[in-house]
């Protein structure tokens, strides 16, 4: 029997794997730069988190979502995005209790059901943050910053953030019955997902990715952005005026709305040109309150790790430039069968002083084994044979340069560790 992976998942091989841990490193290093910790929470939970969380007229729950009854009865999901799941760790464990604002971020696979295309699988992945506690428009700016610096700090250029404001409690309704006073009379030309969002909630039409922003078009249906109440609109001048402070450049887009029925007021996402949205977020004040917490404002974004993984291979393609693999430090080479054990302690020592080391285990000659070490990139080659064993030492080769010397072997990883941490340096600057 051929077994093959389910449709809508991928292996993520070495030689690919390289800038998925590259995108999490630099991902981590800037939420800890803006004071954000980690959290991590289970890949499935009981369904109402998401019914309640997400929405139930979104696509997600409606259509998407990988719901099962486990052994004992009880109907459980796979995440399909990280939000609910913070909040209900954020209410069930009390954070609120701990700090005035709590700031939190995830990174880990998702799941929905859809159609599996480019950057978009069934599994997929995404980091994102949530902060909660300040309803303020100095977080919701420093939440869309923070959005662009993981990208931009990972090598994504021509970014473009797409800024909107979907109106509170107050101003939705207002907005709600002039959509549907709008709409009514064209309810036969929308889709049939659109038609069954008009009386429930008619802003999700916006979202459509049919025909239905067309019929929006030809109906005149009013964007959110014009039934702001006056607390709306003081908000989204503030995080504007704070966007600007800080430098991060962004257009209105009247028409945006995001997937997920908790958003309130601030919303945005962050797009490329010719390629679409790689990540966005926005605001949600009720939210933790729905999963049964206190009053307490959120604000939060997602980036899909396969789209901006994606972006980053075409952008490269662009500049005639590839991401490159990080090799080995020193490459191991054994010259015949006395040297095994030496071999053994010296590839021990060099990774015990940091260096990235690996040798031959397949029994090959010297000269399959230096072929070995081209490919795995090996900046150095340390050669162990009866010699060396005899003597003490070790042959060391530059494979860079072709430079060859002799070091006593109790003395060779640290000084190894010396010269490669130094050429490292050198080629940084040289960067």
């Amino acid at each position: 029997m051929h077994v093959q992976r389910p449709r809508g998942t991928s292996d993520i091989l070495p030689g690919s794997v390289e800038r998925w841990q590259e995108l999490e490193r630099v991902a981590r290093e800037v939420f800890a730069r803006y004071g954000y910790r980690e959290i991590r929470t289970p890949v499935f939970e009981h369904t109402e988190v998401f019914e309640r969380g997400v929405g139930e007229t979104t696509d997600i729950v409606q259509k998407e979502m990988y719901t099962f009854t486990d052994r004992a009865g009880r109907s459980v999901t796979l995440r399909p995005e990280g939000t609910a799941g913070v909040i209900r760790a954020f209410v069930e464990n009390k954070l609120y209790g701990q700090t005035g604002v709590a700031k939190l971020y995830y990174i880990g696979p998702m799941f929905r059901y859809e159609k599996p295309q480019k950057g978009r699988e069934r599994q997929f992945h995404q980091y994102g943050c949530e902060v909660l506690g300040s309803d303020g428009p100095a977080i919701d700016a420093e939440v869309i910053a923070l959005n662009v610096d993981t990208l931009t700090n990972f090598g994504l250029r021509g970014l473009v953030v797409e800024l909107n404001s979907v109106g509170c409690p107050d101003c939705r309704p207002r907005h709600r019955e002039r959509m549907l006073e709008a709409l009514r009379p064209y309810a036969a030309e929308l889709c049939d997902d659109c038609r069954s969002r008009l009386e429930k909630n008619p802003l999700r039409i916006f979202d459509c990715k049919r025909g239905c922003p067309a019929v929006l078009e030809r109906a005149g249906a009013p964007t959110v952005l014009k039934s702001l109440c006056e607390a709306c609109e003081t908000h989204l001048s503030g995080v504007r005026a704070h966007l600007d402070a800080l430098g991060v450049p962004y257009v209105i887009n009247e028409r945006l709305v995001r997937g997920l029925d908790y958003y309130t007021r601030t919303a945005w996402e962050v797009t490329s040109a010719g390629f679409g949205t790689v990540g966005g977020g926005g605001r949600y004040n009720r939210l933790v309150a729905e999963l049964g917490g206190p009053d307490v404002p959120g604000i939060g974004f997602a980036v899909g790790m396969e789209r901006a993984i994606l972006l980053r291979q075409e952008q490269a393609g662009q500049d005639g430039a590839a991401d490159r693999q990080a090799g080995l430090d020193v490459f191991v080479a054994v010259a015949d069968s006395s040297a095994e054990l030496p071999a053994a302690r010296l590839l021990q020592a060099l990774r015990q002083v940091g260096l990235v080391a690996d040798r031959d285990y397949q029994g090959r000659g010297l000269k399959a084994q230096f072929k070995l070490a081209d490919r795995m990139r090996a900046r150095y080659a340390a050669v162990l044979g009866e010699s060396e064993v005899t003597r003490g030492v070790v042959t060391v080769k530059d494979l860079t340069t072709g430079a060859q010397t002799e070091l006593p072997v109790d003395r060779a990883a640290a000084e190894l560790a010396r010269v490669a941490g130094q050429s490292s340096g050198e080629r940084k600057e040289q960067a």
